[in-house]
């Protein structure tokens, strides 16, 4: 559960939460499969360039992150993860979803274990799990460097 002390979830987020936490066992299983197709390309430049990519090398899956600041001032966040990974690139594309777009503030306070509230433990592996912590650390410590920059 989250802790009473917890910033809240941007809206997006907290609304996939609840869905995912609402959701029979099976449907929660489905929808994150359906995120995992919904996740997009990876945009043309950083296929041609992967040396920008930073691997999250605690996920067991390979899987590759960056962001960039757009003009607004939003982080653009853009995920690689491979097809036979679903559950992996599901979480991605949640994350992508929810926060792609969100300033680096309303990223960087997400809290940790928010997709603990999910109800994925009951499908997913703790080894799986423990990459999906790392996915989200990995992912605020690339819009840390932005927000400092």
């Amino acid at each position: 559960m989250t802790q009473p002390d917890a910033a809240p979830l941007p809206e997006k987020l907290q609304s996939i939460v609840t869905m995912f936490r609402s959701a029979p066992k099976a449907l929660r299983l489905q929808a994150l499969l359906e995120y995992s197709r919904k996740l997009p390309a990876l945009p043309e430049k950083y296929v041609e360039h992967p040396e920008f990519l930073q691997p999250v090398p605690e996920c067991t899956s390979p899987f590759f992150l960056v962001t960039e600041r757009d003009d607004q001032g939003g982080m653009n966040l853009f995920f690689k993860v491979p097809e036979e990974a679903p559950t992996v690139r599901g979480y991605a594309g949640i994350l992508h979803e929810a926060l792609s777009g969100e300033d680096p503030d309303t990223i960087l306070s997400v809290p940790d274990s928010f997709y603990l509230d999910m109800g994925l433990t009951e499908l997913i592996t703790p080894m799986r799990l423990r990459g999906m912590g790392a996915i989200l650390k990995r992912l605020k410590s690339d819009v840390q460097e932005h927000a400092q920059a």
